[in-house]
């Protein structure tokens, strides 16, 4: 199992930036990014929480577990 992270498609359909979404969390852009790329190892409640309320959505609406296919691990 495999945890995805969609926050570019979150930012896409809600057309929002991601400096935008920085400055409304409180946190740098650059953050953003790391999390858009799926390069982080963990998120604090408190900053999902903000980028859920920022973004009028839900955490599964941000992070997906998918299946990887065998061999692939």
């Amino acid at each position: 199992m495999e945890i995805v992270v969609r926050l570019d498609v979150m930012l896409a359909l809600r057309k929002m930036r991601s400096r935008e979404l920085a400055d409304r969390v409180g946190i740098t852009e650059q953050n953003i990014s790391l999390l858009k790329s799926g390069k982080v190892k963990g998120i604090r409640f408190e900053t999902l929480a903000k980028i859920c309320e920022a973004l009028e959505c839900q955490p599964g609406d941000l992070i997906e577990a998918v299946a990887v296919p065998s061999g692939a691990d």
